[in-house]
């Protein structure tokens, strides 16, 4: 199959070429990387938040901190221009505006076209240095704690927590030691308010091998309001989602598997013969042989 750009051209070079096979869909797609973008006008608390999503998603993320007047509810051409040319597929744009004060938007993108986004207000907000100087390593994977019925019951809260998970998962590793968990990411629905919470896990002595473990909340704290939302139709969803064939398991009969990863089969068994089991048989279990009775040490009746 030919690499071609996006507008048809052929590479001329070879390490045009290389860059076009980087860029072109693949059976294991690379980690997500994420923009974080600065609209037209922002406060000091946005310039805050959106440096926050940058450090958090280095080494994958792109941090634009020159204004860019942008009304994606209106217009998507330039935030998909950027997605083409940074190769993201996730970013955060923040605008501050007199009816729209301290706004911020989270999205992803698909095919460099927007697919679902939601905006949210700030309300309240502490800065993770009145908390402490913890900071968390770089590239490292924050557990993700999604707390609310609304998760479960609503179809497009159901929709924001999978928009958060793409968000803040990080790189793809194939498994991860309990002392690499150094931060938990806590998101609650409340009545329209979602709750950005962000913790430190401290391992303790417990009396059993598996530590205990107790959190600190290291910040930043948001309270978000939820606003406007862009969902992508269940057809565009559904193909955005589609699993390649290379990579589809083959359904086994009897054998499930659940959210994790593990594996459950069910076993037929056959009638059970019991009575055919060879056991151990020792001499104490055997029955005694019954004695028989002489005539002459029975007494006669009626004499």
């Amino acid at each position: 199959m030919a690499i071609m750009a996006a507008n048809g051209a052929k590479p001329k070079t070879r390490k045009g070429k290389r860059f076009l096979e980087n860029r072109a869909s693949k059976i294991h797609e690379n980690d997500k990387r994420c923009l974080a973008i600065h609209g037209g006008k922002t406060s000091p608390i946005l310039n805050e938040v959106l440096e926050y999503l940058y450090l958090l998603k280095k080494p994958l993320s792109q941090h634009l901190k020159r204004h860019n007047v942008m009304h994606l509810f209106e217009d998507e051409t330039l935030l998909e221009r950027f997605s083409g040319k940074f190769d993201a597929s996730l970013f955060a744009f923040g605008s501050h505006q007199k009816k729209r004060p301290n706004t911020l938007i989270f999205g992803r993108m698909f095919d460099q076209h927007i697919l679902d986004m939601f905006e949210m207000r700030i309300t309240n907000y502490i800065p993770a240095m009145k908390f402490g100087t913890f900071a968390p390593t770089l590239g490292s994977k924050p557990c993700i704690l999604l707390q609310g019925t609304l998760f479960e019951s609503d179809d497009e809260m159901k929709r924001l927590g999978n928009l958060m998970v793409d968000w803040f998962r990080g790189i793809k590793v194939p498994n991860i030691r309990l002392q690499g968990l150094e931060t938990v990411i806590s998101l609650t629905i409340v009545e329209g308010v979602l709750l950005f919470r962000v913790y430190r896990t401290q391992l303790k002595k417990s009396a059993s091998k598996t530590p205990r473990v107790e959190l600190v909340e290291i910040g930043p704290s948001i309270d978000f309001v939820l606003d406007r939302k862009k969902i992508a139709s269940d057809s565009l969803y559904k193909s955005a989602m589609r699993v390649p064939d290379e990579l589809r398991v083959k359904p086994r009969k009897n054998v499930s598997q659940d959210v994790f990863g593990t594996q459950k089969a069910r076993i037929h068994l056959g009638r059970q013969e019991i009575g055919r089991i060879q056991t151990r048989k020792t001499p104490a279990l055997r029955k005694a042989p019954r004695r028989a009775t002489s005539g002459a040490n029975s007494i006669p009746l009626g004499e």
